[in-house]
Parts: C-alpha cells; sequence; structure tokens
C-alpha cells in the first residue's frame, strides 16, 4: 500500500462526492430494526421492491416482538415478492427472536454482535452499524465489487478482501459514503452491461475505461 495509491482513491471518491453530495441507502427506514429487517429482505432484490414491501410490512409490524408472533405462512406472503420468500422469513423470525430473549428487543451496535444473529454477515452488519449508528464501516455489494475492480483498487471477488483493501485505501470518515456513492456511480454512468465511460467523471483515473 503506497502513499500514491490511496491519493489516488482519495480523489476518486472525492470527484464522486461532489456529483453525489446526498448519497445515502436506497433502502427506506427509520430506525435501525426497520434498516435490518430491510437489509435482509434485500437479498438477491432491488432496493425499490423492498422499499414497496417494506412500506407496507412495517406499518402492521413495528418491533421484534410483532415479527416473532406472526406465523411464518403470513410473514412469507407478506414477503413474498422480495424473492427466497421461505428463507428470509426464517431468518427474520429467528433473528427478531434472538433480538427479544438477548438484546431487549434492541438492536446491537456492536459490528461483532451483529453478525452473530440469522441472517446478517458482513454485508448486512456493515449496512447496520454505518447508517443506523455511524460507525465507519463499508458494505460490499454488487456495485461495490464490480467498480472496485474496474478502479483497479483489487483484482478479487471476494467480499471481505475488496472490504479490507478499500478501507486501508480510504480515510475512516469516507468508509460509511463509499459504498453509496459506487453504487449511484454503478447505476448511473457505469453501468454493468454498458458503462457510460465517454461521459465518466472520474474516466481519466479508471484504468478500464473505453473512451474512442
Amino acid at each position: 500500500m503506497t502513499d500514491k495509491e490511496k491519493q489516488r482513491a482519495k480523489k476518486i471518491f472525492d470527484v464522486l462526492w461532489r456529483e453525489f453530495p446526498q448519497a445515502k441507502p436506497a433502502l427506506e427506514y427509520s430506525n435501525p430494526f426497520q434498516l435490518l429487517i430491510a437489509t435482509i429482505l434485500s437479498a438477491q432484490c432491488t432496493d425499490a421492491r423492498v422499499n414497496i414491501v417494506t412500506g407496507q410490512l412495517f406499518k402492521k409490524y413495528k418491533k421484534p416482538e410483532d415479527f416473532v408472533k406472526i406465523s411464518s405462512r403470513e410473514l412469507e406472503k407478506e414477503i413474498f415478492s422480495t424473492g427466497f420468500y421461505k428463507q428470509k422469513a426464517k431468518s427474520i423470525k429467528n433473528c427478531c427472536k434472538l433480538l427479544v430473549e438477548k438484546h431487549d428487543g434492541k438492536v446491537p451496535k456492536d459490528f461483532d454482535t451483529l453478525t452473530t444473529l440469522p441472517g446478517v454477515g458482513r454485508k448486512t452488519a456493515s449496512v447496520i452499524a454505518g447508517n443506523a449508528f455511524g460507525i465507519p464501516s463499508i458494505a460490499v455489494d454488487t456495485h461495490v465489487k464490480r467498480l472496485s475492480n474496474l478502479l483497479g483498487f483489487i483484482k478479487s471477488q471476494d467480499p471481505i478482501k475488496i472490504e479490507f483493501r478499500l478501507k486501508e485505501l480510504l480515510p475512516e470518515d469516507y468508509w460509511i459514503v463509499s459504498g453509496h456513492l459506487l453504487m449511484n456511480h454503478g447505476r448511473k454512468t457505469c453501468v454493468a452491461r454498458k458503462p457510460n465511460c465517454v461521459e465518466c467523471v472520474i474516466n481519466k483515473y479508471c484504468p478500464s475505461k473505453k473512451v474512442e
């Protein structure tokens, strides 16, 4: 890791931050618990679809106890359109049961404790820690993974390696927003099927650019 690599990474994210000054999670939530449930539902599903589902779901079920009480079949019906609904319903119910039994119905702030919850891996824990509690963390989703490789930060598809590489490259106060910036850029400009390299605001820093 060289100072030059760190400076280059920071320049890239500075440009993206100016491009997307309001970058924030695409999932809609009002508290840490809602973000936890929404993030579990977002696996293999678009944030837009999750927001439609949770818009109704959170009106009916407001705390972990509510999800523990309802039947698995009822919860499956509620979240059916997010896909993998049986596994997600199981994860949500088990997660809420643990929150009630061991955490007084509250979402823990500690990262390692978050990863002990059913349905919560490093990515979900990073989303919660960073966005709900302001704890510096980087959630590696498909956009972060793809763009980290395209921008030459790393050559790996391993989310954990990518997470730690970005943490090495960037100052802590960039960690939380970095994922949102890459997600926004991946959706607007660096689209997977057809990246718009000509209009890309960071093309001069990108080794993968294709500009005629």
